[in-house]
């Protein structure tokens, strides 16, 4: 995978790292047990502070979707070793409640009802990729991406570095 980072977008820059990576996770492209690059191979080529990847990483690993390994570097967790189910529940309750406030926020904007489950519908299908990892039940999936950073092509503030064994 490819990660692309914006200097000149409105989220940090460790957001960006960090929502590529759980993005990549989703899709397939980041298995459990993949090597991360190390902090100070991706802060240089994406030419940014290595705090910021060490803070992504670090969030990440919170998260339950990478291991840090001392010395060795960082990996790609499996789900199946930790508790990220539970983890799930929680941020699916998280979700809900975040959900709730958009709808509400929506309809006092005078937005409908079929309108916010039509735009809630085309987010869904997008997060799950409509058919990019057909070996995933949607049902049981755990690993969804929050947002997939958006990248302004050629600007002079983008920069991008290659995450993973296959690109």
């Amino acid at each position: 995978m490819i990660l692309h980072i914006d200097q000149k977008a409105d989220e940090p820059l460790y957001l960006q790292i960090h929502n590529q990576i759980i993005a990549a996770i989703a899709r397939g492209e980041l298995r459990p047990g993949a090597a991360l690059p190390s902090v100070r191979a991706l802060a240089s080529d994406l030419g940014i502070n290595l705090h910021t990847v060490n803070k992504a990483y670090a969030v990440l690993r919170d998260e339950g979707y990478v291991l840090m390994r001392g010395r060795s570097g960082a990996y790609i967790a499996d789900p199946c070793e930790d508790d990220r189910a539970d983890r799930a529940r929680i941020e699916l309750a998280k979700m809900e409640d975040e959900l709730f406030e958009l709808a509400l926020a929506h309809r006092a904007r005078g937005g409908s009802w079929g309108e916010f489950l039509e735009c809630a519908q085309t987010q869904v299908a997008r997060a799950y990729g409509a058919g990019e990892r057909t070996d995933v039940d949607p049902a049981s999936d755990s690993a969804s991406a929050s947002t997939v950073a958006k990248t302004r092509r050629g600007g002079t503030s983008s920069r991008e570095a290659a995450v993973g064994g296959v690109h």
